[in-house]
């Protein structure tokens, strides 16, 4: 018996009565995904996938995406990025700092992530796990006053993969760093500030932390400070939750209304998430 249960006043729900393992039919999926329209971030917990079974699960909501730091991927599937401070010898089995800034996935690539989804493998012990931090986007921009929201409508920002606020490759605050090959593989993109959901058509901002380094038609010292107003506004206490992951969960947000930050792990305790991103239809502006 499916349920849902709101989890903060902010975002989230946590569904039960469903095992991923199974079959799940076409009203199920569609109950988990009005759930996450709703609620932004979903969390299913007491799940145990194997890495066909979680893909298999992730393809029912759209087309998912290797990460671009590929050294990371999974062996047995490509798609799932191992996020991991676990070391064998002196090798990492997965990337260990997975944007400790506000960011959304996915916004340096012209076709965004729909959803982003993590399979808790191994936790920290209770009282020592910080989880993701969620912030949401579309409660954000329906508080901006009438002055604002006329300021935003049509500017399009210019995105490219990395942390506005850090580009110091030596610090664990930056984006992950990549390899040359892996850099020459992006481009710079170009996403509307505020978007409108595909399938809620409310509105909402986009990625106003994070990779956006500018805005088409002002200076970059212009659209920088525009930005860094709109993100102290959208990462209010008032707007944020922050999950504790407990080995199990499955947890997943919606990217076009939500900014998130992962912890710093603790580099004495193990910790270890497969994550899958799962692709939009298309592109956020016409070519």
């Amino acid at each position: 018996m499916l349920t849902v249960k709101p989890l903060s006043p902010a975002l989230g729900a946590e569904v039960t009565g469903v095992d991923l393992n199974q079959a799940l039919d076409e009203t199920t999926v569609h109950r988990i995904e009005d759930a996450l329209d709703e609620h932004l971030v979903v969390v299913l917990p007491g799940q145990t996938l194997t890495p066909q079974a979680f893909t298999a699960f992730a393809r029912r909501w759209g087309r998912p995406e290797p990460h671009v730091i590929d050294q990371f991927h999974h062996p047995e599937d490509a798609d799932i990025l191992i996020l991991s401070n676990v070391r064998r010898g002196d090798r990492p089995v997965g990337l260990e700092d997975a944007g400790s800034y506000f960011h959304t996935d996915y916004s340096y690539l012209d076709v965004p992530a729909r959803c982003t989804m993590l399979h808790a493998i191994q936790m920290p012990a209770s009282g020592i796990n910080l989880g993701t931090t969620f912030a949401n986007q579309r409660q954000a921009y329906d508080d901006l006053d009438a002055g604002m929201k006329r300021k935003l409508d049509g500017l399009i920002g210019r995105h490219h993969y990395g942390n506005r606020d850090n580009l110091d490759e030596t610090t664990r605050t930056v984006a992950s760093p990549l390899n040359q090959d892996q850099k020459a593989r992006l481009n710079w993109v170009r996403h509307p500030i505020v978007r409108t959901h595909p399938r809620t058509g409310r509105k909402t901002l986009y990625s106003v932390s994070g990779s956006s380094f500018g805005i088409e038609g002002m200076d970059d010292a212009e659209a920088v400070t525009l930005l860094d107003q709109l993100k102290v506004h959208a990462t209010q206490p008032k707007y944020l939750y922050q999950h504790p992951y407990r080995v199990g969960d499955v947890v997943i947000w919606d990217n076009c209304c939500l900014l998130h930050q992962a912890p710093l792990p603790d580099r004495t305790t193990a910790r270890t998430l497969w994550r899958i991103t799962v692709k939009d239809k298309g592109p956020t502006l016409a070519a």
